[in-house]
């Protein structure tokens, strides 16, 4: 059932790991297991209870065995309820798992869980990238290069101006993704998203349901009121966009016609199966085919927004898997191009070369005064 070599060549271990099935059933376990928790601190069930359910929440089930179920069923959390509540040998006890919960609610904190763990990676590497950008602005604030514009030869700039572009590009996109990373938050509302079963104590029960899962809590529940993960979708199908335009500037450089700057050379990478002499821009084909699918899976957690009445049919159904393939590509492309920017190889010379050939003169107006102050802004914000 592995898909790795599909998955594998557009992602990285880390992102597959956080979004594979194996996170997802510890999410979804840990959902039951500290909900249980949460609401014997609160009162609401005994202690005893709850620390029953979270050790039937402990071992994982078997992941082919349990997805055939939820196919059956229609959601992974009516089987999963019914497998813990059969690890308990008290049927009082057993009654207890799930108390005022509904599946979405599982799901929805399930994948919130995977979220938050797939935003760390990606935060983690976008910011490895924007660093490696400035350093590469810096070093080259001054190397003069053909400006090209509507892929013609246009006016001189520095090398650090076209880096330094790159830099903004990413750490907007990157500032906008972490904005929308609130809306990674609990899900908790019951059936109809009145908190009802909850006995007059669904405050507390969240609070400490929250705290116990590591994630903010949300005013009210979020059911049918997606604008959220809409954001967070659009954000990480940004930041790959950005991602996307350093890597088809660098794949443009390195065109044998122009051959001003290259990935970096590592064995077995970028070669091809029937031309020995070929340097593919393999890291830049993996950024650029993340920017032509992320904008697509935003699209259908976008069009997912209008769901019907208190909690929808089909749209937060298909959420899930659009998220977790944002968040691998978008890691991927990440990856990929971090390091290609960290070794990437610069051909001064042939950039001087270039510049000469297109008799374009000298000037280069004001770029490197632009660098340094967009580099200034840049480690004023970090």
């Amino acid at each position: 059932m592995s898909r790795l070599l599909r998955d594998r060549p557009a992602s990285t271990p880390e992102m597959l790991t956080a979004f594979g099935d194996e996170a997802l059933l510890r999410a979804a376990l840990a959902f039951e297991a500290m909900l249980a928790r949460a609401q014997a601190e609160a009162g609401l069930i005994p202690a005893l209870a709850a620390e029953t359910i979270a050790a039937a929440c402990a071992e994982l089930p078997d992941v082919g065995t349990l997805a055939e179920a939820a196919a059956h069923a229609g959601t992974l959390a009516i089987p999963l309820v019914t497998l813990i509540r059969e690890r308990i040998a008290d049927p009082e006890i057993a009654k207890l798992v799930h108390k005022g919960a509904t599946s979405q609610d599982l799901a929805d904190t399930a994948l919130m869980l995977q979220a938050k763990a797939g935003a760390a990676l990606v935060r983690r590497d976008a910011r490895r990238l924007t660093q490696a950008l400035a350093v590469l602005a810096e070093q080259h604030a001054a190397t003069p290069m053909l400006g090209r514009t509507l892929l013609q030869a246009a006016q001189p700039i520095t090398f650090g101006l076209k880096v330094v572009g790159w830099l903004q590009g990413a750490a907007g996109a990157l500032t906008r993704f972490e904005r929308e990373t609130a809306a990674i938050q609990l899900q908790l509302g019951g059936a109809t998203g009145s908190l009802a079963g909850l006995d007059g104590r669904a405050g507390e029960v969240t609070e400490r349901l929250a705290a116990l899962l590591g994630l903010p809590g949300a005013d009210t529940p979020w059911h049918a009121r997606r604008e959220g993960l809409a954001g967070l979708a659009s954000s990480l199908a940004i930041l790959t966009g950005a991602v996307g335009k350093i890597a088809g500037d660098i794949a443009l450089l390195a065109q044998t016609e122009v051959a001003e700057a290259f990935e970096p050379k590592v064995a077995g990478r970028g070669g091809s199966s029937a031309m020995a002499h070929k340097r593919n821009p393999t890291g830049c084909q993996v950024a650029l085919s993340a920017a032509i699918r992320a904008p697509h899976l935003a699209a259908t957690v976008m069009s997912a927004l209008p769901q019907q009445h208190e909690r929808g049919l089909g749209g937060w159904q298909s959420e899930g898997p659009v998220l977790a393939e944002l968040f691998e590509v978008t890691h991927g492309a990440l990856a990929a191009m971090v390091v290609v920017v960290e070794g990437l190889e610069v051909d001064t010379d042939r950039m001087a070369v270039n510049l000469a050939a297109a008799r374009v003169g000298t000037d280069m107006g004001e770029a490197m005064l632009l660098v340094a102050r967009a580099l200034a802004a840049y480690r004023k914000d970090r």
